[in-house]
């Protein structure tokens, strides 16, 4: 005689009167439980906060998270110190260990200030034509002190500053023929002035351009900006 086959029923839980199941221990009810608990705990039971993601350690030690952020941050690219602290600010580390930390980073030349001014205003002026003003302001909003703002820009002298201003009015000439003289300085001189030139220096350079160029330049001056 065929005995009746009642392992389905049983191993999935029984059927209550309405026809749900009650009490399932299979696959079905297990994966429910471990969907309940995403975003807590993974299946291994490790913490899945999204620290891990960003590279900080999943530990309650604030520390040790603050110098994985750190150098997570100076990986590929410099930083000052202000933009440190920014940064664990924002992922609400302690002040008096952010502190910590980022002079620990600078004793040991992780973090220089003056390094990073310097570098720059080497690389913004030669690959970006900017003068010392401008370079100055990017440098205030990075929250370098400005005693090494000072040094840095220093490190451009006017004749080089105006050099530079030079090739880049002498890039930009072509584009403006066709228009008339007093447009042509004010495009050119605004171009300058965007970059951190002065209107005196910025004056001189096009007017020299534009008079190389066969135009008039008579009685042209700061009123055509």
């Amino acid at each position: 005689m065929r005995k009746p086959v009642r392992t389905a029923v049983t191993a999935r839980g029984s059927r209550g009167g309405d026809g749900h199941r009650e009490g399932g221990t299979g696959r079905a009810g297990g994966r429910r439980r471990r969907r309940g608990g995403f975003g807590d705990r993974r299946d291994d039971g490790s913490p899945s906060s999204s620290r891990a993601e960003k590279g900080e350690p999943p530990t309650g030690d604030p520390a040790e998270r603050a110098r994985a952020i750190c150098l997570r941050l100076l990986t590929g690219t410099p930083r000052t110190r202000k933009q440190l602290a920014d940064a664990l600010r924002k992922r609400e580390i302690p002040d008096e260990v952010a502190e910590e930390v980022l002079s620990r980073f600078e004793e040991v030349g992780l973090i220089n200030d003056s390094a990073f001014a310097d570098a720059w205003v080497e690389s913004r002026h030669h690959g970006r034509g900017l003068a010392r003003r401008a370079l100055a302001r990017e440098l205030r909003t990075k929250g370098v002190e400005s005693t090494l703002i000072d040094e840095a820009v220093g490190q451009l002298d006017s004749e080089q500053e105006e050099a530079t201003a030079r090739e880049l009015v002498a890039r930009k000439l072509r584009s403006t023929r066709g228009l008339d003289r007093d447009k042509r300085l004010r495009r050119l001189a605004g171009m300058l002035a965007r970059k951190g030139y002065g209107e005196g220096m910025a004056l001189r350079v096009v007017r020299q351009a534009l008079e190389e160029e066969g135009e008039d330049t008579e009685g042209l001056g700061y009123e055509a900006f």
